[in-house]
Parts: C-alpha cells; structure tokens; sequence
C-alpha cells in the first residue's frame, strides 16, 4: 500500500511549526481578498483540512466572525498546540484528528472547504481533491493551495538556486510518490472534476511585499526539515543542500537583493447540481 503521509518526519518536525507560522504570515494579507471573493453565508460552515497548527483555521475564524470553522489534521501535536493558541476561539473552533483521505465529515457539510500547503506533499492528490469536494454543499467552494517548487526565484551567487529547484523537487517527488509541481496541474484536476469559477491567482512573496525576515524565515525552516531527505533522495547531498539554502536565505537578507516565491491560489465553485 502506498504510503499516504510521506512526509510525516518532515510534517512533524519543530521546523514544520516555524514554517506555518511564517508562510501564513507572509501569505495571509495577500489572501484575504481571495477568500472574500466567495459567496458564503454568513453564518458558515468552514473546513480546513490539512490544518497544521492552526495558523489558517483561526484567521478564517476571525475572517468571518459567525462561522464555525472545523481545522482537521493527522498531527496531533500540532492540533494540541492549535487548541491552547486558540482557546479563546473554542466557541467557534474546533480541530480533530481526521485524515484528509477519507473525512468524517457527511457529504455538503460545509460552505467552504480550506486546504493550504498539503496537496504537493501527499500521494494521489485527486483522491484528495475529490474527497474535499464530496464535503462541500452544492453552490459551495474549494479554496486551495496547491504549492510548485518550479515557481522560486533566486538571484545567482557561487551557487546558481537554478540548478537546486531544477533538480531537487523532480526527484524529491519521484522518491516520495508526490507532485512538487501540482501547482500547475490544479486547474487539470478541478475541470476533470466539473467544477466551476475555477480561478487560479498569484500570491507574491517576495523581498519587496513581505518583510525579509519572515521570508527568510520559511527558506531557514525548509533547509532544517528538508536538508537530510534531500540529501537521501535526489542529487544533492546534504551538505550542498544547506549551501544552497543558506545562500538563498543570504539573499533574501540582502537588502540589495532580490527573491521571489510564486504561490499558486486556486478556487473552485462546486456546482449547484453536482452529482
């Protein structure tokens, strides 16, 4: 049986929580207009799924103050952590354990359903997709991102980054049974799936939008989780791995430089007849 979780040591590690933290800082302001975007009632029910430690989950929370949000993960200690940081939201957030393969959830429970940096670290991400689309009502929508390690941006030092994002997420994926590329390929899954109002928009992370420090925070959190696999699973040692990512991280820190991360946002509407 395929292993349906790969990157379960990765998912668990302290790095992981650093690195929620800091995407959803880094991305969050960009997204709000996005979600906005969708038609919901206002008293909503809302599924993040793949919810981490709850970084998403609350700010939806907050988002739309008389909806009840539902963060579900395999982590419990990220969803122990979810909950004391989010105490205060308990009322209306709630985060189980569940796994995004197959919810407990019934079929059109939620008015928006939430995943955000999960579908390029599983297996079968139309499985998931579509078990995402199983709990959304009809006239509902799908709000994903779908992350594509072909859209990171570098300038050139001793080390050219072009060579490590060209080889390292191909293999990373070739060794993992995922699609580190799927960013590009959401769209495929969500028409094959007669969706509607698919939408694909562009966060921007980069050194002008967002503060230095917290971009070079998510490039400081994958080079500590990810440096040992990399070293395992594609061309690039360990030791290569680190310099490459301290390099990106020097320039991010530069404040004559320049760095971008093209971060796919993709919506769906699920149609109001479909089956």
């Amino acid at each position: 049986m395929a292993d349906l979780n790969p990157q379960a040591k990765q998912m668990a590690d302290e790095s992981m929580v650093r690195n929620l933290e800091a995407q959803t800082r880094a991305i969050w302001p960009q997204e709000i207009p996005l979600i906005r975007r969708y038609a919901l009632p206002p008293e909503s029910r809302i599924l993040d799924a793949g919810c981490g430690t709850g970084e998403a989950s609350s700010r939806l929370a907050e988002l739309f103050p008389r909806a009840s949000v539902l963060g579900v993960d395999i982590i419990d200690a990220h969803l122990d952590l979810a909950r004391t940081r989010y105490a205060r939201l308990a009322l209306r957030l709630r985060f189980e354990h569940q796994s995004i393969f197959q919810l407990d959830e019934a079929d059109q429970s939620f008015d928006l359903v939430v995943c955000r940096h999960v579908v390029h670290s599983i297996p079968q991400p139309e499985r998931v997709i579509a078990e995402l689309a199983r709990v959304t009502r009809r006239g509902g929508y799908l709000h994903l991102i779908p992350e594509d390690y072909g859209m990171l941006h570098f300038q050139r030092g001793a080390l050219d980054p072009r060579d490590f994002w060209h080889q390292v997420p191909a293999s990373f994926g070739a060794g993992t049974g995922t699609d580190l590329f799927i960013g590009r390929n959401t769209f495929s899954i969500l028409a094959a799936m007669n969706l509607e109002q698919i939408t694909v928009d562009y966060i921007v992370v980069d050194t002008l939008r967002v503060p230095r420090e917290t971009f070079a925070a998510i490039i400081e959190a994958w080079r500590d989780g990810y440096a040992d696999s990399i070293g395992g699973l594609t061309p690039i040692t360990r030791e290569a791995a680190v310099a490459y990512f301290d390099q990106m991280i020097a320039n991010i820190r530069d404040p004559r430089g320049y760095a971008v991360w093209m971060v796919p946002v993709v919506g769906a509407r699920v149609s109001p007849q479909h089956a």
